[in-house]
């Protein structure tokens, strides 16, 4: 499938790409733009995934192609490019909303391409030697799709990322609103590296000393008991930034997870991080698309 790019400077496939609005509202993009950079969340996400692509990306002399599937408004492709810039010759962001697309344009660099996809029909083989998929997956009914799709566009032995909300016991009116299909534990993972041919290399639970925090404030009440004025008080809250006094604490208490999460694991998290590898007996091709033509 070939990329093209657009008037906007999106590259679009072939086939027209239509957001799926029921898995993820293309509402929230606004707020999203204002938190990924200050909420403590977002923060404490992109320094726990950064350590683990330090640790997990190959250092070698040649640079690395790698894209961010479903990544919004660019908050964490921006991160990386700003962190680890040496490290990667070609950066790009992926997401099925042109809306998430034209507005991560006033917060990427330059150089970093913005693709529309569709997670279900990538078109790409062979093609990225990292891939991340963060907060995307339990959105989607069937996420086996998604990840084969990912798979045939990594090179072989190339690198996938993917974070996902933990624990179906930790469920609450949060992932109603959201429209999370579900939570995920590391057993999930592995079954679902097996069933799409990844290499299962590890997974860690993340916001672990915040999870008390996290009981206390979400899985105490059903969103069947709110009136609809309710939920949506609820829906603006959610997505609100917490004051700045709270939200340095929290951002303290979670900045305290890395690196010691990834010198032990943490036995639960609301969160979980998983990384996988694509087996160096898929087929090749020279197909790298990094001049002329994007695709």
């Amino acid at each position: 499938m070939e990329y093209t790019s657009s008037n906007e400077g999106i590259f679009k496939p072939s086939i027209p790409v239509q957001h799926r609005d029921e898995e993820y509202d293309q509402a929230r993009f606004a707020t999203l733009s204002a938190m990924q950079d200050k909420h403590f969340w977002y923060r404490g996400r992109r320094r726990f995934l950064l350590a683990a692509v330090d640790r997990y990306l190959p250092q070698t002399q040649d640079r690395l192609a790698a894209i961010d599937l479903g990544g919004g408004v660019g908050g964490w492709t921006r991160y990386l490019s700003q962190e680890r810039q040496n490290r990667f010759t070609e950066l790009a962001l992926g997401d099925s909303s042109e809306v998430a697309l034209t507005m991560a344009a006033g917060v990427l660099p330059p150089d970093v391409a913005r693709y529309q996809i569709d997670l279900l029909n990538l078109g790409w083989t062979n093609r990225w030697d990292a891939a991340f998929l963060l907060d995307v997956i339990e959105h989607l009914p069937d996420p086996a799709v998604a990840l084969a799709q990912t798979v045939r566009a990594l090179k072989p032995g190339g690198v996938l990322f993917v974070t996902t909300p933990a624990f179906q016991q930790f469920w609450s009116f949060h992932d109603d609103l959201a429209h999370h299909q579900r939570r995920y534990v590391r057993k999930d993972f592995e079954l679902l590296a097996e069933n799409v041919g990844l290499k299962f290399i590890d997974a860690r639970y993340f916001m672990f000393f915040l999870s008390p925090l996290y009981i206390l404030t979400r899985i105490t009440a059903r969103l069947s008991q709110f009136s609809e004025d309710k939920k949506r008080e609820l829906t603006l809250k959610q997505r609100a930034i917490p004051s700045t006094s709270i939200n340095s604490v929290l951002s303290l208490i979670f900045s305290a997870e890395t690196p010691l999460g990834h010198w032990l694991k943490f036995p639960w998290g609301t969160s979980i991080l998983g990384v996988f590898q694509k087996k160096e007996s898929g087929p090749r091709s020279s197909d790298r698309s990094g001049s002329g033509k994007r695709r």
